[in-house]
């Protein structure tokens, strides 16, 4: 088992979910977040002055996977989220250790759905 966490563009996350639907993972956990990379901000003029936002927009993903979804998941994520830009967001593949349906108290790969 794996979570799958992804940093994408605010603007891109239908594009993800389309592509993760398409890929047949449906079981995703969204929320906002804010951050940057390396762009560092974005710059704005503001009444004739320059101002750089320290952090930027993002939208989360967090997806638990079996190990056979791991690189469906990310090619999805990839497909719906990439434009080719500086700040597109990341990907992370982390361990996961357990999972518990709290409605069946079923553990592990079988909880993942």
């Amino acid at each position: 088992m794996k979570l799958v966490i992804a940093i994408i563009q605010p603007y891109k996350l239908e594009e993800v979910k389309e592509e993760l639907y398409k890929a047949e993972v449906n079981l995703i956990t969204v929320s906002e977040g804010l951050g940057h990379g390396r762009q560092m901000g974005a710059t704005e003029i503001y009444r004739g002055h320059k101002e750089t936002g320290n952090l930027l927009r993002k939208i989360r993903l967090e997806i638990a996977v079996n190990d056979d979804f791991v690189e469906p998941t990310i090619k999805a994520i990839v497909r719906g989220a990439k434009s080719g830009e500086t700040g597109d967001g990341k990907i992370f593949v982390l361990d996961l250790k357990e999972c518990v349906r709290i409605r069946t108290e079923e553990r592990g790969s079988v909880a993942i759905g």
